[in-house]
């Protein structure tokens, strides 16, 4: 074995260590999370849901609520009314995860901390894995969501550094970055190895991390879209006058109002989607250099482009015929399911020139 091989391997190895080692503070900022919730859980705020009534007076008239810990901090809830589309409830935003507690809200921070060093960990083990082969490091599913991953907390940890109101993601958010990654060092993973010749082009880094960055992003808006569904239920609840669990009260009420979760969802997928139209360009591209074809039907390109329709029609529905709230939220969500397909279904479950999945 040369020097060069040999320095490739240890690299692929120390990418390995750094992609374990990545797990293990993600899953501290796992428990961080859920404490943070359950700390959050024992606020005062749990007793005002009759706050978040059908009526926008009384929505408005909510008094502030605050909750102390030990004497120590006093954190007011924050007096956030969203305005809604027609047809839904003016209702403020709740207090976010930590329910305005002290002890809650050190360990959302903690959280936060943790899942900003455990990203700085993964994002080493993405870039030794492109050193240890000399490439960009997406040439196979395991590789794919191991960046995946990394770009979808990136992507979140930049909201917060641009001051939104975003934390409440962490906790779903840190899960499937633990589901991903369990999956990918399992049953995913791919030694380090050269590309395929139809790969071996500049393309790769501009199709593809595009592709990544999209994907990304709408999970974070899918998170969004899934989270308003219950919330818009909850509401709905207590606007006929029902009375939720204590476990829904404690969990709804903390969360952006029905109306925030979904312009959150929707202002996320439409400030990416021109950037998947462009993804779908570029592999239109890449497909002509590669293959002397833009367009051949190979399954890939096919669900890229029912994705790009799923996408379309949402942003099309919302702008021209009024479609908001749940409607809206399940055509989002069927979007998601396609691009979803798309990466799994297609590369494991359907042979094509796409077929790079390596397992």
């Amino acid at each position: 074995m040369n020097l060069a091989a040999a320095t490739n391997e240890t690299l692929a190895e120390a990418s390995n260590v750094l992609i374990y080692s990545s797990m293990a503070v993600y899953t501290l900022a796992f428990f961080a999370h859920i404490a943070e919730w359950v700390f959050g859980s024992r606020s005062k705020v749990g007793r005002t849901a009759a706050a978040l009534s059908a009526s926008p007076a009384a929505a408005s008239a909510a008094p502030a609520v605050k909750a102390q810990a030990g004497g120590t901090a006093v954190l007011e809830r924050p007096e956030v009314i969203t305005r809604s589309a027609a047809g839904m409830r003016d209702v403020p935003d709740g207090p976010g995860a930590a329910g305005g507690t002290f002890k809650g809200d050190l360990y959302g921070r903690i959280a936060v901390s943790l899942t900003v060093v455990a990203f700085v960990v993964e994002a080493g083990g993405v870039i030794t894995r492109a050193l240890s082969v000399q490439r960009a490091p997406w040439s196979n599913m395991y590789e794919f969501s191991i960046t995946f991953s990394t770009v979808a907390v990136g992507s979140y940890l930049v909201l917060l550094a641009l001051k939104k109101n975003v934390r409440w993601i962490g906790l779903p958010l840190v899960t499937t970055v633990l589901l991903d990654l369990g999956i990918a060092v399992t049953t995913l993973y791919t030694d380090s190895d050269q590309l395929v010749p139809a790969l071996d082009s500049y393309w790769l880094w501009i199709h593809v991390s595009t592709a990544i960055l999209c994907g990304a992003v709408f999970y974070l808006g899918a998170v969004g879209s899934i989270l308003y569904l219950f919330r818009d239920s909850y509401e709905n609840k207590l606007a006929s006058g029902g009375t939720p669990g204590k476990f829904a009260s404690s969990v709804m009420e903390r969360l952006p109002s029905a109306a925030s979760l979904d312009k959150f969802a929707y202002r996320i997928n439409a400030a990416v989607f021109p950037l998947w139209t462009f993804t779908i360009i570029a592999g239109a591209i890449w497909a002509g250099d590669a293959w002397g074809r833009y367009w051949g039907w190979d399954p890939k390109e096919v669900w890229s482009f029912i994705t790009w329709v799923a996408y379309a029609a949402y942003l099309h529905a919302r702008a021209t015929a009024g479609w908001k709230g749940r409607k809206a939220a399940y055509l989002a969500l069927v979007a998601f399911a396609c691009w979803l397909f798309n990466y799994y279904g297609v590369n494991i479950f359907v042979s094509g020139l796409h077929s790079y999945a390596g397992v």
